[in-house]
């Protein structure tokens, strides 16, 4: 093959005049190096006589303590896409969150608390910095309304009558103006974007986290810290599965009634917080009267609600319902979104009430901080997604 080089030819050094001193400021990378050393130590002697230069930064203590290991059949994390380097687990000390889109790692049981601090605005478009959300939501579990499950808790109906559809909504006060209301899904694997999101749409605005991502309990109380309401998304069989395949607990449209119910019971004690839940595809689910009259029996049975986001408008009663009257960001262009949200505001005008439904794109985001922040001097109420149900 090829030959090898011969090693390269190293002449001495001839004496540099003014001693070894004058011979260390001739190299130039002796040079640089000391004067880096130079500006660290300064710096260091500055930082300690102005303080912590964290300070001000944002902090949520969150607590842990409900954040088991993940319990499945084998394989289901590796079933879905997995494009980036895994995330850091979730420990006692500080939280650090990944930007990877759908990175997974194995953690095992935590408790104790995380500190979790956020950036400023760095990295979010021009006009959608953090809010300040007011007062959160009460962290959860809330006493009473839950029970052991095969992953974590599961949604159980208090002794009075109380169900998390109503104790984990997000209080609504009307003001007498249309509503319109956003929910905002696909939350929880990329973790730039769940920040984003949690910091910079409103309260009113429902947010839908992915049960699969990793540190869900984390993101959940992050986001009802924030006044957000959450909603659990449920994978549900598209009609060109397995070809499209949403991962092992996708609830089918054939399969036995008890099947399901194993499926639903672990995705429903992934995490606990959310009022109710959602789809994640399911054209071919949701097309078959058997499948969601067992589906919507099992969410009456703790005390869920079911929001949809459009594919479900006829169907699955019973319990509080309500379905998506447009998706925002079907085309990703800031234009096409702001147009979809522009006839949001023109159906609730004449209904009284409307829903979007959008992926938290950065695009998708960003357009909506926008649009909510004027969304009141336009004459209408923003509501979050609880606010515009019915029980069908």
């Amino acid at each position: 093959m090829f030959a090898k080089p011969p090693p390269p030819t190293v002449l001495p050094t001839p004496p540099q005049p003014g001693g070894p001193f004058a011979a260390v400021l001739a190299n130039p990378y002796l040079s640089v190096g000391g004067a880096a050393a130079l500006f660290a130590v300064l710096a260091a002697a500055l930082i300690a006589m102005t303080g912590d230069p964290k300070a001000g930064t944002p902090v949520v203590r969150l607590s842990l303590a409900h954040i088991g290991e993940t319990s499945g059949p084998p394989g289901w994390k590796q079933a879905l896409p997995a494009d980036g380097a895994p995330e850091a687990p979730l420990d006692d000390a500080t939280v650090q969150f990944s930007d990877d889109a759908r990175g997974y790692a194995d953690a095992g049981p935590m408790n104790g608390q995380a500190v979790i601090s956020f950036p400023g605005s760095g990295g979010y478009a021009a006009g959608a910095a953090p809010l300040s959300n007011g007062p959160g939501l009460p962290q959860a579990p809330i006493a009473a309304l839950s029970a052991p499950g095969p992953g974590g808790p599961l949604p159980v109906i208090g002794p009075d009558g109380t169900t998390a559809a109503q104790a984990y909504a997000r209080p609504f006060t009307p003001d007498g103006h249309p509503r319109v209301a956003l929910v905002i899904g696909g939350l929880g694997l990329n973790a730039k974007a769940t920040r984003q999101a949690i910091e910079t749409l409103p309260a009113e605005v429902t947010l839908s986290f992915v049960p699969y991502a990793d540190g869900l309990q984390a993101w959940i109380d992050m986001a009802r810290a924030a006044g957000h309401e959450v909603l659990l998304e449920t994978p549900m069989e598209p009609k060109d599965y397995p070809d499209n395949d949403p991962g092992p607990y996708t609830l089918l449209a054939d399969a036995r009634p008890d099947e399901n119910g194993h499926k639903l019971d672990w995705l429903m004690s992934r995490a606990s917080g959310y009022f109710g839940l959602t789809n994640y595809l399911g054209s071919k689910f949701m097309a078959n009267p058997a499948a969601m009259s067992a589906f919507t029996g099992s969410l009456k049975n703790h005390g869920l609600a079911f929001i949809d986001d459009g594919s479900a408008n006829r169907t699955g009663g019973g319990v509080p319902r309500a379905s998506a009257d447009r998706i925002i960001d079907s085309q990703l262009a800031a234009e096409a979104i702001e147009q979809q949200l522009s006839a949001l505001e023109t159906q609730a005008s004449r209904t009284g009430r409307a829903l979007g439904s959008g992926f938290a794109y950065p695009v998708t985001l960003d357009e909506a901080a926008k649009w909510a922040a004027g969304l009141s001097a336009r004459g209408y109420q923003l509501a979050p997604a609880s606010a515009v149900m019915a029980r069908r």
